[in-house]
């Protein structure tokens, strides 16, 4: 079973019809309230286009920042729509309203190859609880529904589950067809070697995505302060590092069961404080110092990732391996980026899990050596994990 998408529908599905769009354009403004990032936004212009050139009314739904389920000022959409009117170079009305008889009559009067973007569904106290009654009023704005945001596919709401059932047919947009298959095909039929690169603060929060992927990679490479919970669970000392003692026992377990696959900084970048770069060096695992702290992979291990991921056929990451917003504890998220990009330029696919990695990929400059950079943080640990996304489960499929 796979999921239908745009591509499967036919042309008098689509033409002079609503197309019901739901979009991830949850993006930062600056502080005059521009848009200040719209790689979202920019991802969804296929979809967008696609549909129009079909002859289609495109009607875009979207969440914005956490307003309580009323409207806000400040998670307005206004923004968003002028910055899509930009990308998109086409006609984007916005509309201050998400549902109801005045919605309901804007989608109607729409043009033909014109593009509505409605307010902020969380300004609707029913969409964060999948009400029916809710997703029942979304599905009157059109005449079939397309899910094209990965980012909220993990959360059963109104907008990116509920409404599939009473708005059909209900299919993947273009950008959730290409997350589904890099993300899908990594797990199912990874070309190896298959290289898993897991970083961040806490093994708490990745522990079901290091589970799931341990019987698939051939290597899976641990950083940022994560590791520290291993080194402890390995008797080491680890300094003022964050560490969790209460997945100490956990540690212990996955380097029990995980033999050679689950590889470990072998030295760390460390410093008295997170403030504190100028003081920053080098030690090996052994020898962190009780009052300083991991702050980066050290440079030994930075080469000897890069070795296993120039290796690689698959590199699938997600999470930095240190402070890269600080440096010189960027130096690790870095050399990462880079080998990954140069794994890309000699044919291995490479996959950016979304999140802090996304970001660091971008700040680079290297995004358009990836293969895939996803737009779904939680969303691709879910899918990870093996977990079924709400927002995926609910179109047809064939």
């Amino acid at each position: 079973m796979t999921t239908r998408t745009i591509r499967d529908l036919t042309p008098s599905d689509v033409a002079g019809k609503r197309a019901l769009v739901r979009v991830d354009f949850n993006v930062p403004l600056d502080d005059a309230g521009r848009v200040a990032d719209d790689t979202r936004i920019a991802a969804a212009l296929p979809t967008i286009t696609m549909l129009l050139d079909a002859g289609a009314r495109v009607v875009l739904l979207a969440h914005f920042g956490r307003p309580k389920g009323a409207p806000e000022a400040k998670y307005s959409l206004a923004p968003v729509a002028d910055r899509l009117r930009e990308l998109l170079g086409r006609p984007v009305h916005f509309l201050g309203e998400t549902v109801g008889p005045v919605a309901v009559q804007a989608t109607r009067d729409l043009a033909v190859g014109d593009t509505l973007l409605l307010e902020n569904t969380r300004f609707l106290a029913g969409e964060e609880k999948n009400d029916e009654a809710l997703s029942r009023q979304l599905a009157e704005l059109g005449d079939f529904y397309v899910n094209d945001a990965f980012g909220a596919a993990h959360r059963a709401h109104s907008s990116t589950s509920g409404v599939a059932a009473y708005c059909r047919p209900a299919v993947a947009g273009l950008l959730m067809e290409k997350e589904l298959a890099y993300l899908g095909g990594a797990l199912a039929a990874p070309a190896r070697p298959f290289v898993a690169i897991l970083g961040g603060s806490k093994i708490s929060g990745k522990i079901d995505v290091v589970e799931a992927l341990l019987p698939k990679v051939d290597s899976l490479l641990i950083g940022g302060a994560m590791a520290c919970t291993f080194f402890r669970a390995m008797g080491l000392e680890t300094g003022t590092s964050l560490v969790e003692p209460d997945r100490l026992e956990m540690a212990h377990d996955l380097l029990s069961r995980a033999g050679s696959k689950l590889v470990l900084p072998t030295d760390a970048t460390v410093s008295p404080a997170m403030d504190r770069g100028d003081a920053a060096h080098a030690v090996s695992r052994e020898a962190i110092p009780a009052n300083e702290a991991m702050f980066d992979i050290g440079p030994v291990s930075t080469q000897e990732y890069a070795r296993l991921i120039a290796s690689a056929r698959t590199v699938l990451w997600n999470g930095p391996m240190g402070v890269f917003e600080k440096p010189p504890f960027d130096a690790g998220t870095r050399a990462v980026a880079e080998a990954m990009a140069a794994a890309t330029d000699h044919g291995a696919t490479t996959i950016i899990g979304g999140g802090d990695s996304a970001a660091a990929v971008a700040e680079a400059g290297l995004e358009s050596r990836m293969s895939h950079v996803s737009t779904g943080g939680g969303a691709s640990l879910e899918f990870l994990e093996g977990k079924p996304l709400p927002g995926v489960t609910a179109l047809d499929q064939r």
